[in-house]
């Protein structure tokens, strides 16, 4: 069957409004507080409409007036309005370490204001579902404020409705993460892959510039998301970003996904901790040769979309260094000038907070509209 058309008449009334309502809260989010009528001018709504959504979200409590500006012009004062971060929460949550699941309260701004966290204890499977059902009621607990919502970084491949379609390390196979989770916490839940969260969170929040931004996501897995032209790139089937299965030495270990020798079994953070833990390793000679791999994975990536940004998120102690060193280096040497020049190889300004920060933009993007 095909896609059903959406009903007419009172449905699309709300849908307009919602929509007005996001392109108001898109302009106080991303350019800060603003008078009724610079919103109306800035998003072309008449003065009635945005007064009137503004009282409504007024009411809701997610904007506060704050009040006239400094430099206030001759007559009567606007009044500014400015998004109220603190007056709703949300839930993030980040399941794409090896030996646990953490979280964090994070308010409307991506400031985190609370954390917990689960030890995985080889849970798979059920148990690991459970697992991310207690911790999420147990972040419900430790905030006085109406949440918004949960959102969750997950590994694996994530399909829209967030049903993790196939997760390797946790032995998850069509698993409705999303639905389980409202189901028992009665809020709107977001699951994405927890590379693609990173990524958003680092967009939104990273202080990344407007080209073009992948994240390389290393933990249990490896994973990247990427954001171009400010738009997620989710790709057939949702899979884009799967850069952790790119075989890059045939003769090497088995992987998780079945094959042998992906970058995921150099790259991934409980292999590259052993690996540099063997007695009589060169600690940074180890580091700077899984770099020079990942340059030469990530180098055909950064030629053929000329990205502005790659960003490294996971453990600092192996990422920031020869690792970073080298496989920026090596992008460099493997691409025309044209593809390097201005481009930022980095470790993430969030640092081991981007997936619940990100987590937390799923949210508000999904019921707000803004990210």
């Amino acid at each position: 069957m095909g896609r059903p058309l959406r009903p007419r008449g009172k449905l699309l009334q709300e849908d307009a409004r919602r929509h007005h309502r996001s392109l108001l809260l898109q302009q106080l989010f991303r350019e800060g507080p603003a008078s009724r009528a610079d919103l109306a001018r800035s998003s072309g709504l008449t003065r009635v409409t945005v007064s009137d959504l503004v009282g409504e979200m007024l009411a809701e409590g997610f904007l506060a007036e704050l009040g006239a500006p400094a430099e206030t012009r001759v007559g009567k004062p606007p009044t500014l309005v400015g998004l109220a971060p603190d007056s709703h929460h949300i839930i993030g949550l980040d399941l794409s370490e090896t030996d646990r699941m953490s979280g964090a309260v994070v308010n409307l701004a991506g400031t985190v204001q609370a954390r917990h966290e689960v030890h995985v204890d080889g849970a798979e499977g059920e148990q690991a579902v459970e697992l991310v059902l207690g911790l999420a009621a147990q972040l419900m607990t430790m905030t006085d404020r109406p949440v918004l919502g949960v959102g969750v970084g997950s590994p694996g491949v994530v399909d829209a409705a967030g049903t993790v379609v196939d997760a390797p390390n946790l032995a998850w196979t069509d698993t409705p993460l999303a639905a389980r989770l409202a189901e028992a916490l009665h809020v709107p839940v977001f699951v994405a892959n927890d590379a693609n969260t990173a990524v958003l969170g680092e967009h939104t929040f990273g202080e990344s510039g407007d080209g073009g931004l992948m994240v390389l996501r290393v933990g249990t897995g490896v994973g990247a998301g990427l954001v171009l032209g400010g738009s997620l790139l989710h790709g057939h089937l949702g899979a884009a970003g799967e850069i952790g299965h790119v075989v890059v030495d045939p003769a090497g270990e088995r992987c998780a996904c079945s094959r042998t020798g992906c970058l995921e079994t150099l790259l991934a953070a409980p292999r590259l901790r052993r690996r540099v833990a063997e007695p009589g390793a060169d600690g940074p000679a180890v580091l700077a040769e899984v770099g020079t791999r990942l340059g030469e994975v990530l180098a055909p990536v950064v030629a053929a979309l000329n990205l502005h940004e790659i960003v490294l998120s996971g453990p600092a102690e192996l990422l920031d260094g020869p690792l970073l060193d080298a496989a920026d280096r090596t992008i460099r040497e493997r691409t025309m000038p044209i593809s390097s020049t201005g481009l930022a190889v980095r470790t993430s300004k969030l640092g081991e907070d981007v997936v619940v920060v990100g987590a937390a933009v799923l949210v508000l993007a999904g019921e707000l509209g803004v990210s």
